[in-house]
């Protein structure tokens, strides 16, 4: 019998492409085929540096609520971070968060051009195709990315439970933010908060500031998201903000 082929890159959640939004997780998965050695030891696939943990979960959740296409990876960040511009040299990360990736420290031109073949090249054709469906339906899409971040770094705990991210555009991060702050759980809400928006080449700029579209990254702190409940109650919530500012005459 033929070996068993891996699965494709990439995970598509079908929606209605005239709802105006899309859904993208860049980091959704901390699955690695068998064909490359990264040289890292098991447990390491559990922490953040393989994957954003819990956002996966959101996204597709979230889709649910708004009936809205989604797209997620299907492949660790340790092969090739699609969230990273071709040049960047976090790329293909050699040191992560203390990790040696071995895989990875030695790769060549030509190693990096096969893992942008195979992974990140897919993920922002299955992009491309879902901004085009809801530009064919007549309602270009917004793009909103979910991801999540540690709640300590470097041995200091963050405040924030959610963070929401942005560059030149603000008509989408801007109501995000006031409505996530009026919250009634009272939240602690980043303004690019616990990182900085406007990462050239990355998601958002490849595939919204670069294009004018409205976009927001979404940053959750994983404590409060690695479970399904967390994951279901953070989806509510967003679908809830995302409702009227999508459409503002319903």
């Amino acid at each position: 019998m033929p070996a068993p082929q891996p699965p494709h890159p990439v995970e598509t959640v079908p929606g209605d492409p005239a709802c105006g939004l899309l859904l993208i997780c860049d980091h959704a998965s901390n699955f690695v085929p068998e064909d490359i050695g990264l040289g890292v030891a098991e447990a390491e696939f559990a922490r953040h540096i393989a994957y954003d943990i819990g956002a996966a979960g959101v996204t597709r959740a979230l889709a649910r609520h708004l009936g809205a296409p989604a797209i997620l990876t299907r492949f660790s960040r340790l092969i090739i971070d699609p969230n990273r511009g071709r040049a960047d040299p976090t790329l293909v990360m050699r040191l992560s968060d203390g990790a040696v990736v071995p895989g990875n420290a030695r790769i060549d031109e030509a190693g990096k051009a096969e893992r942008i073949a195979r992974f990140y090249e897919p993920f922002d054709r299955a992009i491309d195709v879902a901004v085009a469906e809801g530009e064919a339906a007549g309602a270009p899409p917004a793009i909103v990315t979910i991801h999540s971040f540690t709640p300590y770094w470097r041995g200091v705990a963050r405040p924030w439970q959610v963070g929401i991210l942005w560059d030149r555009d603000d008509r989408l991060s801007a109501p995000l933010i006031a409505g996530l702050r009026a919250d009634p759980a009272g939240l602690t809400v980043g303004d690019n908060e616990p990182y900085g928006g406007g990462l050239p080449g990355d998601t958002i700029d490849r595939h919204a500031t670069a294009r004018g579209r409205p976009n927001a990254l979404v940053e959750i702190r994983q404590d409060l998201i690695a479970g399904e409940g967390g994951q279901a109650e953070w989806a509510a919530r967003f679908a809830k903000l995302l409702r009227p500012i999508l459409r503002p005459a319903a």
